[in-house]
């Protein structure tokens, strides 16, 4: 008997680049968006692992949100002294990229990667205004 053969990926031996610089923190937040039925939902979230593109969060209660949702995030204090970056200050439209790895406990995401979908604050800050005629 003629055994199929077995094929394996390599795995990169390079690790993949990001794309922004990235920062470590530990920014309390909360995520909040719709689910199928049109119901709002919430989440308490830790941010942990920062760009200006993207962010990844803990959450802090069982939530199960599926891919690309859009979802909101809110940092749940003011900003004192620079430590939460221009782009996480006020509410942020995201969406769900990547779901993190299940809590056998629970059976949801441990965490959540989003997609910042708004444009970096200090970008728009440079760029020319302009009147509208109406």
């Amino acid at each position: 008997m003629n055994q199929p053969a077995v094929t394996r990926r390599s795995v990169p031996t390079t690790p993949i680049a990001r794309i922004g610089n990235r920062r470590k923190v530990a920014i309390a937040g909360r995520l909040t968006w719709r689910d199928t039925s049109g119901t709002l939902r919430f989440a308490s979230v830790v941010a942990r692992d920062v760009s200006e593109l993207d962010a990844y969060v803990e959450c802090q209660v069982p939530a199960s949100i599926p891919l690309y949702r859009l979802v909101h995030f809110q940092v749940e204090r003011p900003a004192r002294d620079g430590d939460i970056p221009v782009w996480l200050q006020g509410k942020v439209l995201c969406a769900v990229y990547r779901v993190g790895k299940y809590k056998s406990s629970t059976g949801t995401p441990h965490g959540y990667a989003l997609r910042l979908l708004s444009e970096p604050r200090h970008a728009t800050a440079r760029a020319p205004r302009f009147a509208v005629a109406n």
